[in-house]
């Protein structure tokens, strides 16, 4: 099966933007997997700041090529979770704070705030710089940690982790909508293992070339997507 929204990708041994496949990858926000111990990010080179504009704001950083590394538990548990990815993309688009998150996500804010927390605890979630709300209420908002993480599953990963990706991406599409679709794409072939290895590095790298230079098209809608590669029970 290949379900495809826009940039976001999972194949072989890496995933994107809510996606997993072989042994699962993960993949956040909208760009390549790392663990944020590894991440080296920028803000705007100008001034070195990250700008904050209250619900547009977006703290943007650049995916850089970086060495990927097997999960740890915490960090593993943190992405098992379909609400968990969720509240990952929606802090990639713009800093928001539990209130925000709750509001979008349809969940009780409680709830949030401890998906929210176990987040912060893996080091994939951080507290943005408190900012004047409405009102000029002070308000504490969350960002993604980075745009782009790399990090494999350690052996032995169970089928949770690599089915909250696709839970994950199937409640976004609900929250869209069927408008919000530009693409969708299903498939059977024949691969063997090496065929479905080569499918994956080529996909991987058409969607490559548009996450390195995703940074000059800030301006545009941002999109989410999915492609999973997976052998067909018999």
């Amino acid at each position: 099966m290949n379900a495809n929204v826009s940039p976001a990708i999972s194949t072989g041994e890496r995933v994107w933007p809510t996606a997993t496949s072989g042994s699962p990858t993960f993949s956040t926000p909208s760009a390549r997997f790392d663990i944020a111990d590894d991440v080296h990010s920028h803000r705007n080179p100008t001034d070195g700041e990250s700008h904050i504009d209250g619900e547009n704001s977006i703290d943007y950083r650049a995916p850089m090529a970086l060495p990927h590394r097997p999960a740890n538990e915490r960090e593993l548990k943190a992405l098992a979770h379909p609400l968990r990815l969720r509240i990952l993309r929606l802090c990639w688009q713009r800093e928001l704070t539990n209130k925000q998150l709750a509001e979008r996500l349809g969940r009780d804010p409680g709830t949030v705030l401890y998906h929210v927390r176990q987040l912060a605890a893996a080091g994939l979630l951080e507290p943005a710089p408190v900012r004047t709300g409405t009102g000029g209420a002070l308000e504490k908002p969350y960002r993604a940690k980075a745009r782009s993480w790399w990090l494999d599953d350690p052996p032995g990963a169970g089928a949770e982790a690599a089915f909250a990706p696709v839970e994950a991406v199937q409640e976004e599409l609900r929250a869209a909508g069927p408008e919000s679709v530009r693409m969708f794409v299903r498939f059977a072939l024949h691969l063997s293992a090496d065929d479905a290895a080569e499918l994956g590095r080529r996909i991987q790298s058409v969607v490559d070339e548009y996450v390195a230079t995703d940074g000059e098209r800030l301006g545009s809608p941002a999109h989410g997507g999915l492609i999973v590669l997976h052998q067909l029970a018999e």
